[in-house]
């Protein structure tokens, strides 16, 4: 296991109780360098979205925890925020509520000749998405996605 993977599966088993706690739900953790510095990102989300508030108070839990048992190396920054407008579709509950919605969906290998596919997710049974694109469907195997995302409309 990497230390990147090893950070995140610890940071992952401490934020848990947090989030259970104020009703919240993990989206997604990132551990990388950018520059000389390393950062610690845990986004959050709730219905309705989360505020500075929500951030804040979860920022100081996972922060006293993880000074406790500091499975660390050197410094870092803890940054907890909400995954935006563009919101990462990566567990199954995301994809379903993303049902109706506008995504941007790309896939490792091409189907219909593309691996990149916007448009409105028309359906999603846990195998296999639907996305109506502006001049046609597409049927894109879940196992096929390489990353899916919310996308804004302008």
């Amino acid at each position: 296991m990497s230390l990147s993977q090893h950070v995140i599966a610890v940071t992952e088993e401490l934020v848990a109780p947090i989030l259970e706690e104020e009703n919240l739900e993990l989206v997604e953790i990132e551990y990388k360098k950018e520059g000389s510095n390393w950062f610690l990102r845990v986004y959050i989300d709730k219905e309705g979205g989360v505020d500075i508030e929500d951030c804040g108070r979860v920022s100081e839990k996972l922060s006293k925890k993880l000074d406790e048992i500091d499975p660390i190396p050197g410094a870092y920054f803890l940054e907890v925020s909400s995954p935006g407008a563009e919101r990462p579709l990566k567990k199954e509950q995301d994809f379903e509520r993303a049902v109706g919605k506008h995504v941007h969906v790309t896939t490792y290998e091409p189907i219909n000749g593309s691996k990149v596919f916007e448009g409105e997710l028309v359906s999603y049974d846990g195998k296999q998405l639907e996305i109506k694109e502006a001049k046609a469907s597409a049927l894109i195997p879940r196992d096929k996605v390489a990353s899916a995302r919310l996308a804004i409309v302008f």
